[in-house]
This record gives structure tokens, sequence and C-alpha cells, in this order.
């Protein structure tokens, strides 16, 4: 029932940027932290960037610190992921997620998942 539909991902050049969105249907979006993971091959899942409930609170994995900036708007249900600066070792699948939770972590459970969208960025 709950869904989170992605878009923006795409093949692009290193330094070149991409935004990323998830729009979320059938839940209370603002009591949900929403965040980003991706997949890399032959690498684990790894968090990416969280963002709590109201979105004055954000947390990034070392990795793209600097570089990505997470945002929500509520009134559209909607995660962004601005990404700049791309790098070969950013492409992955990037996966939407949402738990209703104060804000999302590396160490967060994760109650919804989008669909994965794909990432490419070539050297």
């Amino acid at each position: 029932q709950v869904q989170l539909v992605e878009s923006g991902g795409g093949l692009v050049q290193a330094e070149a940027s991409l935004r990323l969105s998830c729009t979320a249907s059938q839940l209370t979006f603002n009591i949900y932290s929403m965040g980003w993971f991706r997949q890399a091959p032959g690498k684990e899942r790894e968090f990416v960037a969280g963002i709590s409930r109201g979105g004055s609170g954000r947390n990034y994995a070392d990795s793209v610190k600097g570089r990505f900036t997470i945002s929500r708007d509520n009134a559209k249900n909607t995660v962004y992921l601005q990404m700049n600066s791309l790098r070969p070792e950013d492409t992955a699948v990037y996966y939407c997620a949402a738990s209703a939770i104060v804000i999302m972590t590396s160490r967060s459970r994760v109650e919804y998942w989008g669909q994965g969208t794909q990432v490419t960025v070539s050297s």
C-alpha cells in the first residue's frame, strides 16, 4: 500500500550533478524520517543520508559529506538528494527509505523501501 517512487537517476560524467527525488504515497509523510541508501557493485548496501521528520536534522555518510544534500518538502510528500561533484565511486543503485522515527541514520531500521534508481558516474 505504501509506495516510494524515485526519479532522477541516470548516467553522468565525473564532477557532474544529479538530483534524486522520492515521492511517498499512502503514508503520513510528516511523521516519517526519510533517508537514502545505496548499493554499489560488489559492495554492501550503505547509508548515504538521513533527514528528520520536520527537515531540521540531517546527517550524512562521511563519503558524501560536503557533496550531497538531503532535503524534504512535506507539502509534496517528497524527499530529495542533491548530488554534486559526483565521482565514479558514487555509482550505485540508490534507494529511498522511510521509518517512523526521529531521524534516519546508518543504524536505523527501515520500514519502507523504494524500488531503487540507478546512478552511474563515468570517469
